[in-house]
């Protein structure tokens, strides 16, 4: 049996994506052909049509789209990552930094300086920072920032912080720790003033899976093998949970207040 899966996650831990599915492959008996989305998922025709049988997703856009859909997509498992402010739980942050060399102390410094983000349908690099801001303002506020830009990603927000080119930025806390593996001097470069909790992005499958074939999947993740154990070391991963789709609840309660708002872009 063959199965299709993509992931719409930073591409910084795309290595890792592959390894949970060949580790699934291995112990399903399955044949998995992973790629790499270049296109947001809610803009994914292939995703619309329900041609995805594995999928890596944010939490946000898994929910907009089952919002759309008739046959939303399941959720499989969620990781739990190592370290102390993880908690055991299947939860991430969005990390709000700044220039290590800044004056920016708090949340309220932030007003007036220039703020890029990945993807305005991200959910830790845009969402949670206009729920921030909503939190802050009590009210839809069209110029707390002197400057909004997209940067693409996680890890260019980063570089844009660390050059100069922008004063602040909502960061995938995961996203953030794998880029500081690969480039530790990175580390010197800014400074955490604020973090907001959240679930973690999932994977998810689609609904057409037998249940019988979505208990081996989960199976899989739920009792790693010593070669995926390995991998998810690697990874800081520490475990697979069980998630239901009200779990990502949260996530739907920050979209809709924005959206109830009118308050759909940053400025």
């Amino acid at each position: 049996m063959i199965l299709k899966a993509i992931s719409y996650l930073s591409p910084n831990l795309f290595w890792y994506y592959q390894a949970i599915t060949e580790a699934i492959a291995r112990n399903c008996g399955l044949t998995i052909e992973l790629i790499e989305a270049t296109t947001d998922p809610l803009d994914d025709q292939l995703l619309q049509n329900d041609q995805w049988d594995l999928i890596f997703i944010c939490g946000l856009p898994l929910i907009r789209h089952n919002r759309r859909v008739v046959k939303p997509l399941q959720l499989l498992a969620a990781p739990v990552m190592l370290g102390d402010r993880y908690e055991n739980q299947p939860i991430y942050f969005a990390d709000i930094v700044v220039n290590a060399a800044s004056n920016f102390k708090r949340f309220e410094d932030l007003a007036g300086t220039r703020f890029c983000y990945n993807d305005q349908g991200s959910n830790s690099g845009y969402n949670l920072l206009r729920y921030r801001l909503l939190q802050h303002l009590h009210h839809k506020e069209t110029s707390y920032f002197s400057h909004v830009r997209q940067s693409g990603s996680h890890q260019r927000s980063l570089q844009w912080i660390a050059n100069g080119l922008a004063d602040c930025a909502a960061i995938d806390s995961v996203v953030m720790e794998a880029e500081l593996r690969q480039f530790p001097e990175l580390r010197q470069s800014f400074r955490i003033i604020e973090s907001m909790r959240s679930p973690i992005p999932p994977i998810a499958v689609s609904s057409r899976l037998e249940p019988s074939l979505i208990a081996q999947l989960q199976n899989t993740l739920f009792n790693p093998d010593s070669d995926l154990q390995a991998v998810m070391a690697m990874a800081q991963v520490k475990r697979y949970a069980k998630v239901t789709a009200q779990d990502y609840e949260p996530i739907a309660v920050t979209f809709d207040a924005a959206m109830q708002l009118g308050y759909e872009a940053i400025a």
